[in-house]
């Protein structure tokens, strides 16, 4: 069974390279309906998998100047107390394991699901931000704006382990229409990395991961990733993009159901 995870890693890996979205989105119902772990294990396993993989992608992001640290700040400030109470009240007023995979799965159904809608209307989102953004903004209004949607990704993504790419990037096309894309992209990416991580140590000391799965997804993954970016120019981003977010519906339809 190593061997396979390390080859769904590795194909997890390979997309997130050539589309920049799908890890958690695909890795976690992988886990669930493929390899049959139990939905919390998947989503705290998943969420350290992203902690890790994404922090590459944010030092990479960081070294070319597309982080706003600001943006990050504020939208942590919400996510990571909204993740550590939603830990808290999962895993001491939900304690049996049947009910809290229910609810686990429920989440991650519709987050999948709203996931998908942000990768197919993506562009039209992002248009319609621009053309209706305002002449001028209240910094103060946008920044507890941002604290907000902070708090709603860290609730979904400690669930779901799903949102924060897709997500995150839909809604700072809305708070920052003005921010260019490649900012907005680095600056969710490096949001993601203390978000996804505290959820993840969250759900570990809770006993929610698996660390030999945790390892062999890792190995694969990361070369996927670098063969997906060399690949990212050679192969239309858009068909792959529609195809994920129909996959996406399809698998978040039966999870939620």
């Amino acid at each position: 069974m190593d061997w396979l995870s390390t080859l769904a890693g590795f194909s997890v890996g390979l997309i997130v390279g050539v589309t920049g979205v799908g890890g958690g989105s695909l890795m976690t119902p992988l886990l669930v309906l493929v390899f049959g772990v139990a939905p919390v294990t998947a989503v705290g396993t998943d969420l350290l998998f992203a902690s890790l993989t994404k922090a590459g992608g944010a030092w990479a992001h960081a070294r070319r100047g597309n982080v706003d640290w600001s943006v990050v700040g504020w939208l942590a400030a919400g996510s990571v107390p909204a993740s550590a109470v939603t830990l808290l009240l999962l895993h001491f007023f939900v304690p049996h394991p049947d009910k809290l995979s229910a609810i686990i799965s429920v989440a991650l159904g519709i987050a999948l699901i709203l996931t998908a809608c942000a990768l197919m209307f993506r562009e039209t989102l992002r248009d319609w931000a621009k053309k209706h953004a305002p002449a001028s903004s209240d910094q103060r209004l946008t920044s507890r704006r941002t604290l907000i949607v902070g708090a709603i990704l860290g609730v979904l993504v400690t669930m779901s382990s799903v949102g924060a790419g897709a997500l995150g990037v839909t809604a700072l096309f809305f708070l920052y229409p003005g921010l260019a894309v490649a900012r907005i992209v680095g600056t969710d990416i490096a949001h993601a990395v203390p978000l996804t991580l505290v959820a993840g140590l969250g759900h570990a000391a809770a006993g929610a991961v698996d660390w030999n799965l945790l390892v062999a997804l890792l190995i694969g993954s990361l070369p996927g990733i670098w063969l997906g970016s060399s690949l990212s120019q050679k192969i239309p981003e858009r068909v792959l993009r529609t195809a994920l977010a129909a996959m996406l519906v399809l698998i978040g339809g039966k999870l939620a159901l």
